[in-house]
């Protein structure tokens, strides 16, 4: 985005000078339709915003209308651009597997590219909220559980959605969401009550929010959820004392759909008037398609309940965003920019790079994998293997499944003119007939390998789609013994949106695939690892729990007074995958970790390393990821956090070394008086494959060091 500089400011002044209350208040009002009230607004100069509403001919043609308005100020048109708009991208859960910062910023950069060339100006993405229970359907579109992940990625898709690398026509700023605490929802049902300490607001569920601002984000949208007794879109709190005061947002807050007046419905407003006046008063300056800012708004104004001051600095933040995108320029899109940005060439082929570094191999007994393209009779099987918009996942946005690649279409590309391939339904997503199972048992009795699609269809996750049970559903996970019944050579490739209980698979099927939702070229990039052709080198950032019982399941639990004691009597606590996780066609052997001191000054940094080796005949990458625990702090601390990761591509029978560089910042948290410190004491460096990882070394923190001054409302003596 452009800088707003004293030239801006200067014609904002101008502006508000000559705008009437009314106008004021339509810069606050954001419409979800268009239609014929919201066409007069927009004639009257009283509307400030649209979302769902998008296309090179028809945003041109509002926004040239709106600027001959009595209030010629330009619209800003958002969209849910989650993961790609014309060129379909994995769900962000499976790009993140990737650990590949780089292409998960180029992704978004492309998404926003496109959306632009339709006139959308505002990205309702990332989602940056930290998801600790898959029951939760919107797992599915962020970055896992993890907080320090989640940061460098939300910073690496907010750069990526600014990035704006055009001047041709409007930029577009990036809104990152559910402001805050929205994943943390009760049982896992969406917009259910959150109940979060403030510790574990600020160690797990601020920082990837803190790192969006950092990176420049323009607008942040508030979210839906109670946060312990607090409305988030409702609380002056979290949006002026946390949000703007000590984060240092200075963009507007947009508010999730009609999240301002659902205040009534959570008991803290008495009706839609109140709900606005504490809205607009705690710091939420746009709202989303309830209408009640353009119906009360002016009138609370008037009677004083909402100062004119007040509603001038709101107007004057969604101005500088305005001006910051360049939309006062009249620069508007057109078809033919569309049509030549829409799925380019380019776009596509970082789609496929893309959809192969998500998927993560679970299993691989017998190096089952990779198949060879010569395989006699291929068995695929299971609705999912040529379904085209279930490969899209949720939040479609623009993509047409017309361009989906399937995993049945993928494979049948890839394998020899001998290879004989046989496609089986099966099955339905929930249920199916006896007699296509019937067939497709046949078919894998016949066949040399069995390759078996199941998992989840688009419409299982994403908002408001909660499962309290996790497993492959039961007509699909029936099928699947009964193939694994009559041919033990069977490949399960998951697709789905969120992780899955696979304890029965786990024990019974010699290859698994986690392959989720992977958009546009989902075949293509499932046959490039099926058949070899790609190495697969995912790591799962979220872990994978053996029952729903043991939810919420995560690796950076705080420590135990008694952990040799912390078990079910049914169920192993541990997890059937862990945070990290993933195989590869290679073996990958790590050398003993090492350093290069055993004592860090508050100004030092201490080297610590490890040699990894491809003892194999096959080239691969490997994730070394790196995670600390504090001995002894003032407060309970996690096992263990992951501090940082490098990729390494390693040609077989190639060593090479990771070295790390662990600072004091690395060991700061959150303290009970609110400071962000490291205090002196020993620390467990670990270096290894995934968060079970047991190698390390011990450091000394030799003195203190404080890194921010108190929180908001924190007693810096306490």
């Amino acid at each position: 985005m452009r800088c707003v500089g004293l030239e801006f400011e200067e014609q904002i002044n101008r502006l508000l000078a000559g705008m009437t209350r009314r106008q004021k208040v339509g810069q606050l009002v954001q419409y979800g339709s268009f239609r014929e009230y919201e066409r007069s607004l927009v004639d009257k100069g009283e509307i400030g915003s649209l979302l769902n509403f998008c296309g090179s001919t028809l945003v041109s043609d509002i926004q040239k209308a709106i600027m001959h308005s009595p209030n010629p100020i330009p619209l800003l048109i958002g969209d849910d651009v989650i993961h790609g708009y014309a060129t379909g991208f994995p769900i962000p859960l499976a790009e993140s597997c990737s650990f590949d910062l780089p292409l998960i910023e180029e992704t978004a950069a492309i998404a926003a590219r496109e959306a632009s060339a339709d006139g959308v100006n505002m990205i309702f993405a990332p989602m940056v909220d930290i998801a600790r229970d898959p029951r939760w359907g919107r797992v599915a579109e962020g970055a896992g559980e993890d907080p320090y992940y989640g940061s460098l990625v939300a910073a690496a898709r907010v750069r990526g959605l600014q990035r704006n690398d055009w001047d041709d026509r409007p930029h577009v700023t990036a809104c990152p969401k559910h402001y805050i605490g929205y994943s943390a929802a009760e049982g896992g049902r969406d917009y259910d009550y959150t109940e979060i300490s403030e510790q574990t607001l600020r160690e797990v569920y601020l920082p990837p929010f803190e790192a969006a601002i950092q990176a420049g984000a323009g607008t942040v949208m508030s979210s839906f959820n109670d946060v312990s007794g607090h409305p988030a879109s409702l609380s002056h709190h979290l949006l002026e004392d946390v949000l703007r005061k000590e984060l240092g947002f200075e963009g507007p807050v947009v508010t999730d759909w009609e999240s301002v007046q659902q205040g009534v419905a959570h008991g803290v407003a008495a009706d839609d008037k109140d709900a606005v006046r504490i809205g607009i008063n705690s710091g939420a300056e746009i709202d989303m398609n309830s209408g009640i800012y353009d119906l009360y708004a002016e009138q609370l104004v008037q009677e004083g309940a909402i100062s004119e001051e007040r509603l001038d600095e709101a107007v004057r933040r969604i101005l500088r965003v305005k001006f910051a995108l360049g939309l006062f320029e009249q620069n508007q899109t057109t078809p033919e920019k569309a049509a030549a940005i829409h799925r380019c060439p380019s776009h596509v082929e970082t789609a496929r790079q893309m959809a192969r570094e998500s998927i993560v191999l679970l299993k691989n007994d017998g190096a089952m994998l990779p198949l060879d393209k010569k395989a006699g009779r291929l068995a695929v099987i299971g609705f999912l293997a040529d379904s085209q918009g279930d490969a899209l996942g949720c939040w479609q946005c623009k993509t047409k499944k017309e361009n989906v690649v399937t995993p049945l279409a993928g494979i049948r590309s890839r394998v020899s003119p001998d290879t004989q391939v046989e496609y089986y339904i099966g099955s339905g997503i929930l249920d199916g007939s006896e007699e296509e199972a019937e067939k497709a048992v046949e078919g894998a009795a016949r066949a040399d390998t069995v390759v078996m699609v199941l998992g989840e269809a688009c419409w299982m996750s994403g908002e408001n789609n909660s499962r309290a049970h996790l497993g492959i559903p039961p007509a699909q996970q029936r099928l699947l013994r009964r193939v694994c019944a009559v041919n033990p050579r069977v490949v399960l490739v998951l697709m789905n949106g969120r992780p899955l209980t696979l304890t029965w698979e786990q024990e019974h099927v010699p290859a698994i695939l986690e392959s989720w939702q992977l958009g546009d070229t989902c075949g293509d990039a499932l046959a490039d690892v099926l058949f070899g052709d790609y190495n697969p080198s995912g790591r799962l950032t979220i872990t994978f729990p053996r029952c729903e019982g043991q939810i919420p399941l995560y690796y950076n639990r705080r420590t135990s007074g008694r952990p040799e004691l912390i078990r079910y009597l049914d169920e192993e606590t541990a997890p059937l995958y862990p945070f990290g996780y993933g195989l590869s066609y290679s073996r990958f052997v790590y050398g003993p970790v090492s350093a290069d001191a055993d004592r860090l000054a508050a100004e030092g940094a201490v080297q610590v390393s490890v040699t990894v080796t491809n003892d194999s005949a096959v080239a691969g990458e490997e994730t070394v990821q790196l995670y600390i625990r504090d001995e002894t702090a003032s407060i309970t601390r996690p096992a263990r956090e992951l501090k940082g990761f490098q990729k390494l591509l390693l040609q077989p029978h190639e060593s090479r070394r990771a070295v790390f560089t662990v600072t004091p910042a690395m060991l700061a948290f959150v303290r009970a008086d609110g400071r962000l410190a490291a205090e002196p004491g020993y620390f467990r460096v670990y270096a290894g494959s995934d968060s079970t990882c047991e190698d390390g070394v011990r450091l000394l923190l030799t003195e203190p060091v404080q890194l921010k001054p108190p929180a908001a409302g924190k007693d810096a003596n306490a």
